[in-house]
């Protein structure tokens, strides 16, 4: 099912949910029952939601050109302990 935009003079747009292809070029508006001309609006393609599409971005340029490092990375640091009592605990 694919959307259509439709609007009314008075009431505004709303959408109609048709099989594709069979959008009429105008609509009775469910609000006022007034004629509503169809509104052409650019497709909804991409509802991929921004994470995935960078993360599917990365993967898809990775393939050709992967990221090599130089170095090893550095070793995580332990956490500073925040309170000098803390300092007297024994540590693992």
């Amino acid at each position: 099912m694919a959307s259509y935009l439709y609007r009314c003079g008075a009431c505004g747009p709303w959408e109609v949910h048709r099989p594709i292809g069979t959008a009429e070029p105008v609509s009775t508006c469910p609000a006022c029952g007034a004629p509503g001309r169809r509104w052409y609006t650019p497709p909804l393609l991409n509802r991929t939601p921004a994470a995935e599409a960078s993360a599917r971005l990365r993967e898809e340029a990775s393939g050709d050109a992967p990221a090599v490092t130089t170095a090893v990375p550095p070793a995580a640091r332990r956490p500073v302990a925040r309170d000098p009592r803390w300092s007297a605990l024994p540590r693992p």
